[in-house]
């Protein structure tokens, strides 16, 4: 491990980039800070043992997936009601505007939530966050090959789920 990497530097670098990517993989609004400090503590009890195979940014990620897979396994047990919560800035956007966001960011989920652990892991990787696919393979443990026929079953899926949506629209 290197000794230029430091808890409290890694918190400032990637701590929106947990936040995100835990929703993303499909944490709920009422868990997701806890599994955030999960992530934190993983990051930190693991650090000393850290390898330099893959960016610091892949094994984050890897971490997230990890965790974002445990916390929806215990949500599935315990199926509460999450609701958005209330958020603590004010932005220019309109009503309007947060209206179609918060639809979209919802519908987004509900096709996410459809994909198998792997597949979704490599979806947003790849197309939502934009990293090379070496970087999503090599985060998620898996051949590059494996990781680029997961994609494409996940744009399948997706496109698929779309599909049905869009038809839903246009019936009524």
């Amino acid at each position: 491990m290197s000794e230029a990497y430091d808890i409290a530097a890694i918190f400032r670098s990637y701590g929106q980039f947990v936040y995100t990517m835990l929703r993303s993989l499909g944490v709920g609004a009422s868990d997701v800070d806890d599994a955030f400090q999960e992530v934190f503590v993983v990051i930190h009890r693991r650090l000393a043992t850290y390898e330099e195979r893959g960016t610091l940014r892949s094994w984050v990620y890897g971490i997230c997936v990890r965790v974002a897979k445990d916390f929806r396994r215990r949500a599935s047990r315990t199926r509460e009601i999450a609701t958005d919560e209330v958020p603590e800035t004010i932005d220019t956007m309109t009503p309007a505007e947060h209206l179609g966001e918060q639809q979209a960011r919802r519908i987004l989920y509900a096709i996410l939530d459809e994909l198998d652990d792997d597949k979704r892991a490599v979806f947003v990787l790849f197309e939502l966050e934009g990293l090379p696919m070496q970087e999503v393979a090599a985060s998620l443990g898996c051949p590059v090959q494996t990781a680029y026929s997961r994609l494409r079953a996940a744009r399948e899926a997706v496109d698929a789920a779309l599909d049905r949506l869009r038809a839903r629209r246009d019936v009524k």
